[in-house]
């Protein structure tokens, strides 16, 4: 998608943030950047508190596009889900309820700018053209990912909490030195991180790294609500995007269910970092309505009706309700994407199970490019272990 760039038009609203509690509650109407109600009805553009303006401007095709997006990647992610609880994959952790935050900044990156995520942007991930097939060879245990970092602009996956601002942080360190930023093809980076993330040192000091470098990256934190089973109120007293102004660079908080508002908010906040003008920190307040994964229990520590009330606020549903009113889709078109999903899922579903386990000696094929004794030896050890269960029951 090429447009969505703020522009000015007739009609709008201002959205001035608040500078009390953040907590698990859903903000006013004038906490966040919005362009979507969760009743599926547009607003034209919003103003943020610093004058900066909000608005997009797709083509019929390219609202149709941002829905099929979000589908697609639910019911990838929903087969995900299913094959862990079956036993195919040893883990998984669900964006369920985030596909907004992470279609919306994914289809704002432009080819040039590279990203760093955690466990959990597989619709990041689908956005930069990666087979959805490359995540769950990881989750399943029989390669380290496997996508090329360099090709697709996106990072490897990062389990270590945080961490990956550290690593997003020195490459928009060296995208500075490289004197690739200041024009229109700049490059810029985007590093993701969840709430829990945000009491993180390493994301406090990637902060201010790049706060005092002035690095062309956009921090993207999707505020799901817990971390794991802690609530947001312990993890801050104000809400997440207002802790920017300590590190001296501007933050923004946009509603993470909105598809709009985020590729607006996304799209302007890395175009300011190619050009030169620094880091941006954008709190995308969504929900996660499944488990943090799929060896969570959320039911231990949030309520039916907390989960029901966010069921309102659905990412997909209220896209579906904007192009109904609008008579951008019909019927035809909503059931074709369904049947598309429903396809992609199966094909990813039968790809997963003929994936051959890999010889436990490949383990140590890749830990150093020109090889090591201490590894040679180690693999040797491990073939004659190996070798001890020739001819055993067991």
């Amino acid at each position: 998608m090429a447009k969505g760039d703020p522009a000015g038009t007739a009609r709008g609203r201002r959205a001035t943030p608040r500078s009390a509690r953040s907590g698990g509650t859903s903000p006013g109407t004038g906490d966040l950047v919005q362009l979507l109600t969760p009743e599926g009805d547009r607003i034209d553009k919003v103003t943020w508190s610093d004058g900066t303006e909000y608005r997009v401007d797709f083509t019929d095709e390219e609202y149709r596009g941002l829905y099929r997006d979000l589908v697609l990647v639910r019911r990838l992610d929903t087969e995900a889900t299913a094959l862990q609880r079956q036993g195919e994959l040893g883990i998984w952790a669900s964006l369920l309820g985030q596909e907004a935050a992470q279609v919306g900044s994914g289809r704002a990156l432009r080819p040039q700018d590279m990203a760093f995520p955690t466990y959990r942007e597989h619709g990041v991930l689908y956005c930069r053209g990666i087979d959805p097939i490359m995540p769950l060879g990881l989750f399943r245990g029989v390669d380290l990912g496997g996508w090329d970092p360099n090709e697709f602009k996106f990072n490897m996956y990062t389990i270590v909490i945080g961490a990956q601002t550290l690593h997003a942080t020195g490459y928009a360190m060296g995208v500075n030195m490289d004197g690739k930023t200041g024009t229109d093809d700049g490059e810029a980076v985007i590093a993701y991180f969840g709430d829990g993330a945000s009491a993180q040192g390493d994301v406090n000091e990637a902060f201010i790294w790049s706060a005092v470098f002035n690095s062309p990256i956009v921090f993207f934190c999707q505020n799901n609500q817990y971390a794991i089973s802690e609530p947001l109120e312990r993890q801050t007293r104000i809400p997440l995007y207002q802790r920017a102004a300590g590190f001296g660079f501007p933050g923004v908080r946009v509603d993470g269910n909105d598809v709009l508002a985020t590729y607006a908010v996304t799209r302007a906040a890395l175009d300011n970092a190619r050009h030169g003008q620094g880091p941006t920190l954008i709190e995308a307040y969504t929900y996660r309505m499944g488990a943090h994964t799929t060896t969570d229990d959320p039911t231990r520590y949030r309520i039916a009706s907390e989960v029901e009330a966010w069921q309102a606020k659905d990412p997909i549903a209220r896209v579906r309700a904007f192009l109904g009113k609008q008579g951008i889709a019909d019927d035809t078109f909503f059931a074709e994407v369904e049947e598309q999903a429903r396809q992609e899922a199966l094909r990813l579903r039968e790809r997963v199970l003929e994936m051959p386990d890999p010889e436990p000696l490949t383990l140590f094929d890749n830990v150093f490019p020109n090889g090591s004794p201490e590894v040679d030896a180690q693999r040797e050890f491990m073939a004659r272990y190996l070798d001890s269960f020739e001819g055993s029951v067991h």
